[in-house]
């Protein structure tokens, strides 16, 4: 057994439980004889699906959520089905123990993990709470000295969290079926985090771009030996600011005095600067010099750290955190999901000691530095995510044990917490004005500019002492008015009245910017900035809105979909309180209260459930809610963050007086000019009333962002889908007419096939008509549309499958055709996947042969490479490798298939990893298959009875 240290003894036996099997195998390491070390793998327990709970329980009050809400709320939880094997074999190791540790992880989820398996395997021996916030061993050993208890408030949080969460998305996610689509979900998160993405949409749908000119000049000093040179920028004219895209609202309304110039002026004034030349006489009007000084960022928390992973190594949330819990598991980081920016004197000490070494004394300052935490929401007792140990190991000293995405976290990780105790960046900014009179020409006059003053200005900082900035420097998300810091610029020693020239003058147009979308990054940002959820769950809330549909990836933007402007309405109209940002944010410092004892846990719940009263006004006790009833209910904070009015309903009476709500309305976003936008069944689609009345509809592009369909674009789409029928030509081998259509399922060519003639109608005695002939179509390749394809490609497209040849082998037809699934080759009933639609037409039978000999994969997909190549197996002695399959990555011997968990990355997971799912799956055994019933016998059919022989008589 992996995690089991020392051998049958008569010394004391300790059972250590863990989450993961990677965290037991380190563990192991590092304890001594008498310690059997063993991963529960995750949660054991957890509330089961009504329909999985015994026939005696589903008409009972846990029928509905399996959490009795008329009785304490008391939850029912069941042993998973794939973790009753893990429970029988940590139960059978608990029976030869003498001490049980519990040492999943410190935070909520890992205590209520612990009080789990402490309720189902009820142990007999001595019961130990370890907690340790890296794996080294030093940390364990400390742990082993300091064990307590298991912490049951921390439990109540989260188990309060558990119900809070099934409440929420059982009470309100069947209004999504009824009047939305079946399948959506609601969620306490992520609804608030689909309507932060929703709501900076409609923002930018809102959005009407100003327009405003600006100019810029290449500035050099008079009699400058060295002919250095800078970028200068056109601030002020006829002494009145000269706006920018600052100056604008989202409406393209001027919010300010400033001078707004158009072409025209602009023009003349860069023409008119420019000539002149020496002859302007333009001047140094002010130098300012000021210190720069920039502190290094704190040591990362899960959202920083997954904010700046996605800037600096485009990692999505998931990602990082798998990764990161790898780097954990394995003992190269301390815990990763932590909300403190604190370090331990330890780790403050081995920062400062490795900054000192590697980039000398001057860049320590003399005094550690201090972290304190900005949220409020801020808990957990763990430390900052950083290297482990009590003395680091450099990036360099690892490479050679971590490989792609696990070296660069690590890296990022090292660097950011060895320069958040490094000095200062120092150095100086200065500022410089330049003013000049504009010449009087007739263009000048023309434009009303001839004699105007004109007033230019740069700045430059110069970085003198890098400081934290020799090891790290903090990436910023994008800003849409263009404002982030200037990098590193030297300006020339320039003084007061000095005269200059300015040369290369350019006027430039610019249009203001619409609020960016958000990304992963600055939605995390914002989520936590709000105090809602918590960073741990952030990458699974992002995962579960874009696996929802409610959200697609643009390269690295978030655009929400019309499947999210309606569930976030129908939220917003009919549970306004549930998504509102303050409100959710007090249900998270409700928890905080549970998780410190400040708060009893069925109060709340019942609060939050019935309302401000609870159940029957509040009163109870065991069997029912809490008498605490009396305080009110979860609150949403005042701008000052104290507590606000109680919420005026809970969740059940909420969705016991919805009324009706009109699911067309709901669905439906107007565009403009009688335009409507509907989200329906099978995707959103226009509908419009044309000039003959009639309706028109035309589905929308999955490509198209809601802020890109304008009034013009919903025309164009309307127009080009209601035209029906785009004529293509004549196919001469078959007489009739070719067209191109807009289909429901996407783009198509067929041919028109005119109905039989009405003398061909049934005649006397003919039991039907002649059946209608079925034209031949064929889709559009995604490179195609139906406004451009031209009667070539039509015919191309017709005459497919294409017969490609005979296998010499076998004497069968060998054909290319194009499926739902995309062009494929077709022998018999076995198929293989094309790489390209335009391989349908020139694939070669040779070419075809080669696919054939290579082995069959999944659809009739060809064998591609191994994802990771992991050595050879322990028990097979093969060799192991990562694949893609249709139901994810997995790992195989070739004999053996073991789907990767959730947990497991393809670019970090280990060779022992690899050994033990495969192991698991060859101790499952082949999947039984369902028994098939005999079908029921039928009943004899009753023989006539014999007649009977007349008697002898």
């Amino acid at each position: 057994m992996a995690g089991r240290t020392g051998t049958a003894s008569t010394t004391t036996r300790r059972l250590v439980i863990v989450e993961s099997p990677a965290k037991a195998r380190k563990i192991a390491g590092y304890l001594g004889e008498g310690y059997d070390v063993e991963a529960s793998v995750g949660h054991i327990r957890d509330l089961p699906q009504p329909s999985e709970l015994p026939a005696e329980m589903k008409k009972g009050p846990f029928g509905r959520f399996a959490v009795d809400v008329e009785h304490g709320f008391e939850p029912y939880y069941v042993v998973d089905a794939d973790k009753k094997k893990k429970v029988t074999e940590l139960k059978r190791l608990l029976k030869d123990a003498d001490e049980l540790f519990l040492a999943t992880d410190g935070d909520r989820e890992g205590e209520a993990i612990a009080w789990h398996l402490l309720q189902t395997l009820k142990p007999s021996v001595p019961v130990r709470r370890m907690v340790f916030h890296e794996i080294t061993r030093e940390a364990i050993q400390r742990a082993l000295e300091s064990t307590r208890d298991i912490d049951t408030d921390l439990v109540d949080a989260q188990e309060t969290r558990r119900i809070l969460d099934r409440l929420y998305g059982y009470e309100v996610s069947p209004v999504l079926w009824r009047k939305v689509r079946a399948g959506l979900s609601a969620g306490r998160v992520q609804s608030v985090a689909t309507r932060l993405v929703v709501e900076r949409e409609r923002e930018r749908m809102a959005f009407r771009a100003a327009e405003y000119w600006d100019l810029t000049a290449e500035v050099a000093a008079e009699q400058d030996a060295d002919g250095q040179s800078f970028r200068a920028r056109l601030a002020r004219f006829d002494g009145r600011r000269v706006a920018t895209g600052r100056d604008f609202d989202d409406s393209g309304a001027l919010t300010s005095d400033a001078v707004v110039l158009d072409g025209a002026v602009a023009g003349a004034l860069a023409t008119a600067l420019g000539d002149a030349g020496a002859d302007l006489g333009a001047t140094v009007t002010s130098v300012e010099t000021k210190p720069y000084t920039r502190r290094p960022a704190a040591p990362f928390t899960t959202s920083t750290l997954q904010q700046e992973a996605s800037r600096k190594l485009r990692s999505n949330a998931r990602a990082t955190m798998r990764t990161a819990q790898s780097l954990y598991e394995n003992g190269y980081i301390t815990y990763m999901r932590t909300d403190s920016v604190a370090l331990s004197s330890e780790a403050v000490g081995a920062a400062r000691r490795q900054a000192a070494d590697l980039y000398g004394p001057e860049f320590v300052p003399d005094a550690p530095r201090v972290y304190a935490n900005r949220s409020k929401n801020a808990q957990e007792a763990h430390e900052a995510i950083r290297p482990a140990g009590d003395s680091f190991r450099t990036p360099a000293q690892v490479s050679g044990e971590l490989r792609g995405d696990e070296f660069r976290l690590y890296e990022l990780i090292w660097k950011r917490t060895v320069a958040s105790q490094m000095a200062d960046a120092r150095g100086s900014t200065a500022s410089v004005r330049l003013g000049a009179t504009v010449p009087v020409t007739d263009a000048t006059r023309e434009a009303q500019v001839a004699g105007r003053d004109v007033e230019l200005s740069a700045s430059g900082t110069v970085i003198t002492f890098r400081g934290f900035m020799a090891a790290y420097e903090e990436s910023r998300d994008e800003d849409r008015h263009g404002s982030a810091e200037d990098g590193e610029r030297r300006l020339p020693e320039l003084v007061e009245g000095q005269g200059v020239l300015l040369s290369d003058v350019l006027a430039d147009d610019h249009q203001t910017s619409p609020p960016p979308r958000y990304t992963e990054a600055s939605l995390v940002k914002a989520l936590e900035q709000q105090g809602i959820g918590r960073p741990s769950t952030y990458a699974a809330t992002i995962s579960v809105i874009s696996d929802r549909g409610y959200v697609q990836h643009r390269g690295s933007a978030l655009v929400p979909t019309w499947l999210a402007f309606a569930v976030t309405r129908l939220l917003e109209e009919h549970f306004g309180q549930l998504v509102d940002y303050r409100f959710t944010a007090s249900m998270e410092e409700e928890l905080d209260r549970i998780a410190a004892g400040a708060e009893e846990r069925r109060s709340w719940l019942s609060r939050f459930y019935y309302g401000p009263e609870g159940l029957g006004g509040g009163a109870g006790d065991d069997d029912g809610p809490d008498a605490a009833g009396a305080r009110s209910g979860p609150r949403a904070p005042s701008p000052a963050g104290a507590a606000g009015e109680a919420v005026p309903a809970g969740l059940k009476p909420l969705v016991d007086d919805l009324g009706d709500i009109d699911a067309r309305d709901i669905n439906s976003v107007p565009i403009g000019e009688g335009i409507t936008l509907r989200v329906g069944r099978y995707g959103p689609y226009l509908e419009a009333t044309g000039e003959d009345g009639e309706p028109q509809r035309a589905s929308v592009p999955d490509d198209v962002a809601p802020d890109e369909l304008t009034v013009e674009k919903a025309r164009e789409l309307l127009a080009t889908q209601s035209e029906g029928d785009r004529e293509l030509g004549i196919n001469e081998a078959t007489g009739r007419m070719v067209v191109a259509r807009a289909g429901r399922f996407g783009p198509y060519v067929t041919e028109v096939v005119e109905d039989p003639p009405a003398d061909e109608a049934p005649a006397k005695g003919r039991k039907k008509a002649p059946a209608k002939v079925k034209p031949p179509t064929a889709s559009l390749f995604k490179t195609m549309q139906v406004e451009t394809v031209t009667l070539d490609d039509a015919l191309r497209l017709l005459s497919l499958p294409r017969v490609v040849g005979e296998d010499p082998a076998d004497g069968q037809e060998i054909t290319a055709q194009n499926g739902r699934y995309g062009p494929y080759l077709k022998k018999g009933t076995d198929s293989r996947s094309l790489e390209s639609e335009d391989q349908l037409f020139d694939v070669t039978l040779e070419q075809a042969l080669a696919l054939y000999a290579q082995p069959k994969r999944g659809r009739g997909r060809t064998a591609t490479p191994p994802l990771r190549e992991l050595g050879d197996d322990p028990v097979s002695g093969k060799p192991v490798v990562v694949k893609d399959g249709r139901f994810g990555p997995y790992v195989t011997d070739g004999e053996t298939n073991a789907t990767l968990r959730k947990d497991d990355a393809v670019e970090s997971i280990t060779p022992e990893r690899a050994a033990e799912l495969l192991q698991e799956k060859r101790d499952r055994g082949p999947a039984k298959k369902p028994a098939r019933k005999a079908p029921a016998k039928k009943p004899a059919a009753k023989k006539p009875a014999a007649k009977k022989a007349p008697a002898k008589g």
